[in-house]
């Protein structure tokens, strides 16, 4: 049995792959029991109880974000899978110090393998601080373990995701919909399909050193995705795109907002194609799911 050490496993995404090495999706699925044995560390307990009944899985408070603690994680670990990630906060911190501080200690302790998620479009020139601080990470982590696997995923989207359910619930409200940035380009990833590619990787010693990009068949402005959403939903609205001084405008009024679901870097973010080289595809010979195919299954009705 393999030791796998999830930082940033209690997280959406993360959950999803802790669930999929433990034989079960969220949905409560089973699957095929794989052979590893899991760590989640957390910095409240109480709010993970989901995780804890999962078999092979041990809960344990920690801050990762302290160095002598991700050094005692790491002791007698296999493969350590970093999927941390915020959308608006210390970016600094978190993507670019810690996947630093993950890299070091992975080396030290003589980890075998080690995953991270990254972003897609992630760059040192890019106009956002998030996806500067994405490439900021990765630049670390290659310096610390060169032969890291690192995937970009574009936005993903899923059941119980902060993407399509997010904007179900606005529409859901709104008479009329102003939305920010409408002509902006994701090609949205199948959450199972990204937990997908990084479980596989695990098999595939090929992808040491390698950097992979995920994300779906297909490309659609977020004006497309919100007329989507409302259309499966039951809640069609007039969708007003607003131009980029008023979007900007818009986000802004939004950081006064707890937990507002939109930032002016978020803005700069969307600025820049969330889409993958043409004729890219999953690695591993994997297939990835249209979205048409999975969003219906959790927003309709």
């Amino acid at each position: 049995m393999k030791n796998v050490l999830l930082i940033g496993g209690t997280g959406y995404l993360g959950g999803a792959v802790a669930c999929r090495l433990a034989g079960a999706d969220f949905s409560g699925e089973r699957r095929p029991a794989l052979n590893y044995s899991l760590t989640l560390p957390t910095r409240r307990r109480e709010r993970v109880k989901h995780l804890a009944v999962l078999p092979a899985a041990r809960i344990v408070e920690a801050d990762v974000h302290d160095e002598a603690t991700l050094a005692r994680l790491m002791v007698g670990q296999d493969v350590v899978i970093n999927l941390v990630g915020i959308l608006k906060g210390n970016f600094q911190r978190t993507h670019a110090e810690l996947p630093g501080k993950i890299g070091r200690a992975a080396h030290s302790a003589g980890v075998s393998r080690l995953v991270h998620i990254s972003a897609l479009a992630a760059a040192t020139d890019a106009p956002s601080d998030y996806l500067r601080s994405k490439a900021a990470g990765e630049a670390a982590l290659k310096a610390a373990y060169p032969e890291v696997t690192i995937f970009q995923p574009s936005v993903i989207f899923g059941r119980g995701d902060a993407f399509l359910t997010l904007f179900a619930g606005l529409l859901k409200l709104a008479p009329i919909v102003p939305l920010a940035c409408p002509g902006a380009q994701f090609q949205p990833v199948w959450l199972e399909d990204v937990v997908s590619a990084v479980v596989a990787s695990l098999d595939h010693p090929e992808s040491r050193g390698q950097t992979y990009p995920l994300c779906g068949p297909r490309v659609y402005t977020l004006r497309e995705l919100v007329a989507y959403t409302g259309k499966i939903s039951g809640h069609p609205r007039p969708i007003l795109g607003l131009p980029h001084g008023l979007s900007y405008l818009q986000a802004w009024a939004m950081e006064f907002v707890p937990n507002g679901p939109m930032t002016r870097d978020n803005v700069r973010s969307m600025s820049v194609p969330s889409t993958c080289p043409a004729g890219c595809v999953l690695p591993f010979g994997l297939k990835s799911m249209p979205l048409e195919a999975i969003a219906p299954q959790y927003l309709a009705g």
